[in-house]
């Protein structure tokens, strides 16, 4: 059978529901705003809203948000890993309305990032076994969690579900942002980095333990660097599992917009520092474990037809696999 697994960051999906015209209205003693709380329609205070640094959430615009769902639909794929969605209400409702039901399963376990996004999973295979591994801490911080999202591990199954295909870990790494008030910068940026290492390294080892050397697993998402940094090397370099990249000779779905071009086909997401050119980096990744890319057949990047993306700053990738 051929099985196509691929990951998408959906750039903020948050639920559409905007209240704010309702709560403009209303009495200071109807409204409950809470961080990180859905919003509610039994809650007898009145209304609950979910609010970030003091600001409501407000919902993807319908027009990006039917730019995605277009793109999910054209790659049609059969296992899809997300990154920054609200809650699984909303990535429910997206599949529902917007995909047209195109997948039967749908996964999300709301992680640790203060701004809302979530890492979940779409599938038209059936599942098994779900498991987060937010909670896990780095020994040199064991009384923090490590992971900045979740590592959201789940089990693919065959359509009669009496065989495990592969399992998929899907992950969104510690991104470089570095926040425009912070005294020192460079120390900021360093820090993220050595985050970005010890999330490796403490994915690397719960990948290691819930495997064995001829596993079929995928390791997806975003890794906010590119495949040969150092500090995604204790995941991808093969010091405690050994991983193959999927998209060394991926496919563009059509040729990337903006002169001059990219200097190579191998992106998915595109910044443009201020005065300085453009840079292209391969953030979302397709891992394959051995016994998997043995069965590798071809790999894609479905490319976006403006320079700021279609709906989405990011590009989908995703690989082919003849089981």
């Amino acid at each position: 059978m051929q099985v196509t697994i691929g990951t998408f960051n959906l750039n903020n999906l948050f639920s559409r529901f905007d209240f704010s015209a309702d709560v403009s209205t209303a009495a200071a003693s109807d409204v409950k705003v809470e961080e990180r709380t859905a919003f509610s329609f039994d809650d007898p205070s009145g209304f609950k809203l979910r609010t970030y640094q003091g600001r409501l959430v407000r919902g993807k615009p319908e027009k990006e948000r039917k730019l995605i769902a277009a793109r999910i639909k054209r790659m049609d794929l059969d296992v899809l890993a997300v990154q920054e969605v609200e809650d699984i209400d909303t990535l429910r409702q997206f599949v529902r309305e917007d995909l047209g039901g195109l997948y039967r399963h749908v996964v999300l376990i709301e992680g640790n990032d203060p701004r809302l996004i979530d890492v979940g999973l779409l599938s038209k295979l059936p599942l098994g076994g779900v498991t987060s591994w937010q909670h896990t801490p780095h020994p040199a911080d064991p009384s923090q969690p490590v992971f900045s999202r979740d590592l959201l591990e789940v089990e693919v199954l065959n359509e009669d579900r009496r065989r495990r295909l592969f399992s998929v870990f899907n992950t969104h790494l510690k991104s470089h942002f570095v926040p425009f008030t912070a005294p020192d910068p460079d120390a900021e940026q360093t820090r993220a980095n050595e985050l970005r290492r010890r999330q490796c390294e403490t994915a690397a080892a719960i990948i290691a333990a819930r495997t064995r050397p001829n596993s079929r697993f995928v390791v997806v998402g975003d890794m906010n660097d590119p495949p040969d940094s150092p500090f995604l090397a204790p995941l991808v370099g093969g010091t405690k599992i050994k991983l193959s990249s999927g998209l060394t000779e991926a496919q563009e779905t059509r040729p990337g917009p903006g002169s001059p071009p990219p200097p190579t086909t191998a992106w998915t997401e595109r910044f443009k520092p201020s005065g300085k050119p453009p840079v292209y980096t391969l953030m979302d990744q397709v891992w394959l474990s051995e016994p998997l890319a043995a069965k590798q057949s071809a790999a894609f990047i479905e490319r976006r037809t403006k320079v700021g993306g279609d709906g989405s700053d990011h590009d989908p990738s995703w690989v082919v696999l003849d089981l």
